[in-house]
């Protein structure tokens, strides 16, 4: 229990307790003091279908707001630029559940930082380079595995 309860005697908290549940129930005193005010004298007092369908399409916009504001975080949720441009993430990927690995620009540098939960380390630094590779332009020309492999081991032996 709270410190402050534990200091308010037994009648003291009996009090509050029936005041917040006599505030609690207020709107539910009122509403069914109004219907049976309202209704016509030999009908039981009752919820009309409008308010049924007034109550349920409230629901269902509720639910879409809230929908369409996960969809839009999901969406919209990059790592925000900074405001002065001298940090960039070019780009990265995860490598597990939880981890991640980044390319981080800073002035001219280039930093590899691994990401995990609760820490991030420096993997690698190198200066930055003029162009960024994209994994588009180093595949080869046509799929076929074996002139792939060719072509490789042709570099390879030539340097």
């Amino acid at each position: 229990m709270l410190p402050l309860v534990r200091l308010i005697g037994s009648p003291v908290r009996r009090a509050c307790i029936a005041v917040f549940g006599c505030l609690l129930d207020l709107p539910t005193a009122v509403a069914t003091t109004t219907a049976a005010a309202t209704a016509p004298a030999g009908t039981a007092a009752g919820v009309s279908a409008g308010g049924i369908f007034q109550v349920a399409l409230g629901l269902g916009a509720v639910l879409i707001l809230v929908g369409a504001s996960a969809w839009l975080l999901k969406r919209f949720s990059g790592i925000p630029s900074s405001a002065s441009g001298l940090i960039r993430i070019i780009g990265g990927t995860a490598v597990g559940q939880r981890e991640r690995i980044i390319l981080v620009e800073i002035a001219d540098t280039w930093l590899v930082v691994g990401i995990a939960p609760g820490q991030m380390r420096t993997l690698h630094t190198m200066p930055k380079a003029e162009s960024v590779v994209t994994p588009d332009a180093q595949a080869p020309s046509d799929n076929n595995f074996a002139s792939w492999l060719h072509r490789v081991t042709e570099r390879r032996t030539r340097a």
